[in-house]
């Protein structure tokens, strides 16, 4: 008896050991960290709102200088894994400058800075070895993006309709400027334009550190979303 005892105590022992190793995690990742927040995306039109702008939008176009104005946020999204269990880690800063220079159908400038120092996520933790150990915010505390080469749109878009193109620019980040090309996804407001998009990033490419750290270990690559809301300068 005392030997069936013994074993069935280590074995009792090792169960719980392995429920906390597995179900710790989905627990704290399930229930106790907040979700991460949806991409970012475009809002929706008000009807009120399009309808008493639509006709003096469509005729006055969009010709000038728009500049970057409250609304606006950057931020990046990686998969984690801790013990097995998946998360989408987010963090975002609104603290985004910048202006576009539309010419009839080109979009014919653009230029952005983004203050990295401000990002945050839902986890002291994870902005800790953000500013420190992966993006060295103290070293590198902004991000750019110049375009360099103009966005041509087939047709300047009414009001609350969303359109579609590829941009190309030089996106500088930790000490590394790299030309990207990207999609993103415009739409024109009763108060101005909004712009939204991705950019993949592969860590490697701009010289990050990987960001697992401790238990939790993330994929290579992650993205860079922006929603860029503008206002004429």
């Amino acid at each position: 008896m005392k030997g069936r005892s013994w074993k069935f105590w280590l074995l009792t022992g090792v169960l719980v050991v392995a429920v906390g190793v597995v179900g710790g995690p989905f627990v704290y990742i399930h229930f106790i960290e907040k979700k991460a927040p949806a991409p970012l995306a475009l809002s929706s039109p008000s009807p009120s709102a399009t309808q008493t702008a639509t006709a003096a939008n469509e005729t006055t176009g969009v010709n000038g200088t728009w500049t970057v104005t409250s609304g606006s946020a950057v931020g990046y999204r990686v998969q984690e894994v801790l013990f097995g269990q998946s998360n989408t880690a987010a963090g975002r800063t609104s603290s985004v400058t910048g202006s576009i220079t539309v010419d009839g159908k080109n979009v014919s400038a653009a230029s952005f800075t983004v203050d990295m120092t401000t990002v945050s996520s839902d986890q002291q933790r994870r902005d800790n070895q953000f500013n420190g150990r992966i993006m060295d915010t103290s070293s590198y505390p902004t991000a750019t993006f110049k375009l360099s080469s103009p966005i041509v749109l087939s047709s300047i878009p009414a009001v609350d309709t969303k359109a579609s193109t590829q941009a190309t620019g030089v996106l500088t980040m930790h000490g590394v400027s790299k030309t990207v090309t990207f999609t993103l996804t415009g739409q024109r407001t009763a108060s101005g334009i909004q712009v939204t998009g991705q950019i993949p990033i592969t860590f490697a490419d701009w010289n990050i550190p990987n960001p697992s750290f401790g238990p939790v270990t993330t994929e290579d690559h992650g993205i860079l979303e922006f929603l860029l809301v503008f206002k004429r300068a």
